[in-house]
């Protein structure tokens, strides 16, 4: 299947040339299914965490897009409470020649860098805007609380 060829290919490639900070494991009976996790850099406010999700690729890899889903919370903007990351790459800006390396390296800045412009947790973005003192003290709370190893 082509699909597979192409997630070997992606495999070897990120063991080639790991991510800094990111984590990659396929299930060992079903390469479609990673699990993956982030260390919050330095300059995040994050900082301290390490953040699991799960990459699941759709048996029509790579002509549709990757799903992510988070299981460790987060105080984010850009991540919903179900662990859904809102990036362009994974909605409509896929196409199939962008790679699973690129894909990671853009939920790592997301998690790393929140923004409260398109986000997916409205209430967090406006938190961010108003009081931005307020979020980055429940984000290192969150942070400790959850994501604390």
């Amino acid at each position: 299947m082509a699909s597979e060829r192409r997630i070997q290919k992606e495999l070897i490639d990120l063991r080639r040339k790991p991510l800094e900070g990111l984590t990659v494991e396929p299930l060992e009976d079903n390469m479609y299914l990673w699990n993956c996790s982030i260390n919050a850099s330095d300059t995040s406010p994050y900082k301290g965490g390490i953040y699991h999700f799960t990459l699941t690729l759709p048996e029509n890899f790579p002509f549709k897009a990757p799903s992510v889903a988070f299981s460790t919370k987060i105080y984010h903007p850009g991540i919903n409470e179900e662990g859904e990351i809102c990036v362009p790459v994974l909605r409509d800006q896929w196409k199939p020649t962008i790679t699973l390396s690129s894909v990671l390296s853009v939920i790592q800045e997301k998690l790393n860098n929140p923004s409260p412009d398109d986000p997916f947790n409205p209430e967090i973005a406006a938190l961010m805007k108003t009081d931005n003192a307020k979020f980055l003290a429940t984000a290192k709370e969150w942070t400790k609380k959850y994501a604390s190893s």
